[in-house]
């Protein structure tokens, strides 16, 4: 990995369609280890920015590296060395658990071998030694979101990118959820988080909200909220966001 211990390297990262500019010159580092929250309200471009880090769409300008590996030269490399995880898409519910375990290893290009001996470990430690026969429709969602980052996690990639992965579940699910994250930053896995809500912005080491495109913020929760100030992340979204001009 190249530029010291950091993980995620962006300068002046822009991608437009048409005339439209959903990430406009957008810069920023991550490091080694970091939980990073990525915010932004709908339309203001982290998801298209997240998707450019995940080498599934090639940027218009501008330069970026994952675990020193460019993100337009080099999508393919960075693709296995990450790990995701979204509310919308994580596990295949007519799939047993085995099954999607089997699956994702292979996508992630794990061995017959490792696949083996990462599932026995992953079920022990999960306490699911007796559901891997189960469809993961019939499991709690609590087991789901468990299952879901542990299987994006498993190749032990070097940044694991989470977009909106607590939504709709219940507080205690998603505090139990956020055990798991840092437990596996403090092994110097690197998580890169996108939420709506705002609580959990303050579980983060740093902070990035987003308008229109454009980084407008940038700092740790206390360090923002000083900046800004007011007592809660929630206070300080509303007055970023305040800031928006563009309503796609």
């Amino acid at each position: 990995m190249t530029g010291g211990d950091m993980v995620i390297s962006v300068k002046d990262l822009t991608k437009k369609f048409g005339n439209f500019t959903a990430v406009d010159h957008i810069s920023f580092d991550v490091k080694k280890g970091e939980i990073f929250g990525f915010l932004g309200a709908n339309g203001a471009g982290k998801t298209t920015a997240m998707r450019m880090l995940c080498g599934l769409s090639f940027p218009t300008s501008g330069d970026g590296k994952v675990d020193g590996y460019d993100i337009i030269t080099q999508s393919e490399d960075v693709k296995k060395h990450i790990g995701y995880m979204s509310q919308k898409f994580s596990l295949y519910e007519n799939l047993t658990v085995a099954e999607n375990v089997r699956l994702f290893c292979t996508i992630y290009g794990m061995s017959n071998k490792e696949i083996k001996q990462q599932s026995s470990r992953l079920f022990t430690y999960l306490d699911m030694v007796g559901m891997e026969k189960k469809l993961v429709k019939d499991i709690p969602v609590g087991w789901k979101q468990k299952l879901a980052f542990s299987v994006a996690t498993m190749h032990n990639p070097a940044v694991v990118f989470l977009d909106e992965p607590t939504g709709g579940v219940d507080p205690i699910t998603r505090r139990k959820f956020w055990e798991l994250i840092y437990e596996v930053s403090s092994k110097g896995m690197t998580v890169f988080v996108t939420t709506h809500y705002l609580d959990e912005a303050e579980y983060c080491d740093r902070i990035s909200i987003m308008v229109d495109g454009k980084i407008a913020a940038l700092n740790s929760p206390e360090g923002l909220k000083q900046e800004f100030h007011v007592e809660t992340m929630d206070e300080v979204f509303r007055k970023v966001a305040s800031q928006a001009k563009r309503t796609e």
